[in-house]
């Protein structure tokens, strides 16, 4: 008997669905591409039971005739490509020609469409993929297409579906981010009879995004117009860094108007950032990719969400130069580097000469009785310099500038000075050749050895209050300590963090979170994903100290925050609280919220980078690190201190 048989129609429809259909959301972003690609400039989304009983999406896109109505539940039916050229240039959203057969397949669907030449419009129901009736029936230029009871025929889908609170955010995000790609056209939410999102058109991104998330953050963003001629041009929108998030949740991004979800285009925005902000910190983007329609391809994956670039590299020098450029016309860093092509290189006139400076430690102030000790110089450079002073003294040269002999202080002081003179001739007898002569003729040094492999997260157990010596900061960011084993760096802010990360928890599990009140109440404009974020842990943010008070519309006004929480940062903190309470969140135990909020409350809280420490405040952390949960792991899982242990350093000698 044969093993291998061809599988029924409906029944590879339902196996598409699985791919296809992942959740109600998907099948919103479907069917919203569809009204799109119909040329549709207003958009109605109407969802019960967070897209579980109903799901209607009516346009006033160009519609159907009644034969293609009927062809369009056939697999593999589409109207957007024709040949295989077509396919290596796909400038639609929809092509596949899988959408509406597998959602066909586990739903009741009614489609009502009608085009401006016919007289009547044609209704087509279909049940569990079975063609149930069509017939005419009325309405205006454009369809409507109703999907009840999803999943109603697959159990086994139905029952992996979230809560409804769930799907209605995943629902909302949909919305919003083709609400973003599409500014002249207008879209309506309604969940359960009530207006979650109302965008009428808008003249352009900047309107949109104002009508969407409010003035709030419109004034946090920068304006991005840059790209490489021939590999991609990018535009939209990034923030300024005082706008932050501890996710990506709020960067939005579009390749050829599309919604997709990148890491080449969130590379290229991070290496942007670079020096901008701090490690594991990302800014709010709205990202639009624009590029030649054979240097992409958008058909890797069932739900298009996910592209490849034919040049990644390319794409995502583009987009950071892009943003780079942004936040040096905004004044936040230096002028944006000009990168060359590889294939072009043009003639670069030879510039002159500058002596670098030499290094100085940039945490402690150079004087000079450390100079003996923080640089290495030519001492006898310093006998030179005592024998001609003293020559000079005793003939009365320089009478007049020396009341008593020189100390040996001055001496190291002009001793250094003129070490760096003749270091800037050497460097500039060297350079005043070509650049590229430059290199071949600067003698070579001998290489440091590194101790990247040296260094090792330190052992929990390892770690004795007593010992821990602080000596000083590196980079106004890293406490260098030592103690009985060796060298201890530690991170101060992921330190503070761990501290104030277990005070929160502590303090909120013994209902004891203190709050400070704002002088002036701050409002924040809700986007409708954070408004269904909001209703859900509107609780769990007052046990940690948040007053809030929901206004009108999706306004909420912050009133007190906790004591630790600078309130500079209380508007960052809420929105980025209700960003990061996604799908997988929701559906954890409610000790996993309050941690995340515990956590993100931490981060806002804790010391910076860059920020320098006095004495006793390196021992205050050092002291309260120590006695935590957890001292040499962060609330988000970075590692708090490094331990260079002395027989490791003794090895990086060759003393053992």
């Amino acid at each position: 008997m044969n093993k291998i048989r061809v599988l029924s129609d409906n029944l590879a429809n339902q196996i598409a669905a699985g791919e296809v259909v992942e959740r109600p959301a998907s099948v919103v972003k479907e069917l919203i591409e569809n009204a799109i690609d119909a040329a549709a400039t207003r958009i109605a989304i109407e969802v019960e039971l967070g897209g579980r009983r109903l799901i209607r999406i009516s346009d006033d896109g160009d519609g159907m005739l009644r034969d293609d109505a009927i062809l369009a539940f056939e697999r593999h039916a589409t109207s957007k490509i024709r040949s295989l050229e077509d396919l290596a240039a796909i400038g639609t959203l929809g092509f596949r020609g899988e959408a509406l057969a597998s959602i066909a397949s586990v739903s009741k669907t009614e489609l009502v469409t009608k085009t401006g030449d016919d007289v009547a419009a044609t209704r087509v129901v279909i049940e569990g993929g079975r063609l149930i009736d069509v017939k005419d029936s009325g309405r205006d230029k454009g369809t409507t297409i109703a999907i009840r009871d999803l999943f109603f025929n697959t159990p086994a889908r139905r029952k992996f579906m979230r809560s409804e609170a769930t799907e209605n955010y995943h629902l909302t995000q949909i919305v919003t981010h083709y609400a973003l790609a599409h500014p002249e056209i207008a879209f309506l939410l309604t969940n359960n009879g009530r207006e979650t999102l109302n965008a009428p058109p808008a003249k352009d991104l900047r309107e949109r995004a104002f009508q969407i998330f409010g003035g709030n953050l419109l004034e946090s963003l920068l304006p991005v117009s840059g790209g490489r001629e021939f590999v991609a041009k990018v535009s939209g929108f990034v923030s300024a860094p005082r706008e932050r998030r501890t996710s990506r949740d709020q960067q939005y991004f579009f390749v050829n108007k599309r919604f997709v979800r990148d890491k080449t285009i969130a590379g290229g925005i991070l290496e942007g950032y670079r020096s901008v902000l701090p490690h594991g910190v990302y800014p709010v983007a709205f990202l639009f990719i624009e590029l030649p329609l054979d240097e992409v391809d958008v058909n890797v994956h069932p739900s298009k969400t996910e592209v490849r670039f034919r040049r990644t590299e390319a794409v995502k020098d583009a987009v950071a130069e892009a943003v780079r450029s942004a936040l040096s016309n905004a004044g936040v860093v230096g002028e944006a580097p000009v990168v060359v092509e590889d294939t072009v290189r043009p003639h670069i006139e030879p510039q002159p000469a500058v002596a670098p400076p030499l290094p100085v430690q940039e945490t402690m102030d150079l004087t000079p009785e450390t100079i003996a000790v923080e640089v290495d110089f030519d001492r006898s450079l310093a006998d030179r310099v005592l024998e001609r002073e003293t020559a000079e003294v005793n003939a009365g040269n320089r009478a007049e500038h020396f009341s008593e002999s020189p100390s040996k202080l001055d001496l190291f002081e002009r001793a250094f000075e003129e070490q760096q003179l003749a270091s800037a001739a050497v460097v500039g007898e060297y350079a005043s050749v070509s650049p590229t002569v430059e290199a071949a003729r600067l003698p070579d040094l001998p290489p440091l050895n590194s101790a990247t492999h040296l260094a090792k997260p330190a052992d929990p157990e390892s770690l004795s209050l007593a010992k821990i010596v602080p000596l000083g900061q590196l980079r106004e960011s890293f406490i260098i300590a030592v103690d009985d084993e060796g060298l201890l760096l530690i991170d101060q802010h992921v330190a503070h963090e761990r501290i104030l990360f277990d005070k929160f928890r502590r303090s909120e599990a013994e209902r004891q979170v203190g709050s400070q009140n704002l002088l002036l109440p701050e409002t924040i404009d809700l986007s409708p994903a954070q408004s269904e974020a909001f209703a859900l842990i509107e609780d769990d943010l007052a046990e940690f100290g948040f007053g809030t008070m929901r206004l009108s519309g999706r306004t909420v006004a912050i009133k007190s925050v906790p004591n630790d929480l600078p309130p500079s940062e209380a508007r960052n903190l809420f929105a980025e609280i209700l960003d990061t309470v996604d799908s997988e969140k929701r559906k954890a135990p409610k000790t996993t919220l309050r941690d995340d909020i515990a956590a993100s409350l931490a981060c806002h809280a804790a010391v910076k980078i860059n920020m320098k420490l006095t004495p006793e405040k390196m021992r205050w952390l050092i002291d309260n690190l120590v006695v935590t949960t957890s001292p040499t792991t962060c609330p988000h899982g970075r590692p708090v201190i490094l331990r260079l242990s002395m027989r490791d350093i003794e090895r990086g000698f060759h003393r053992t």
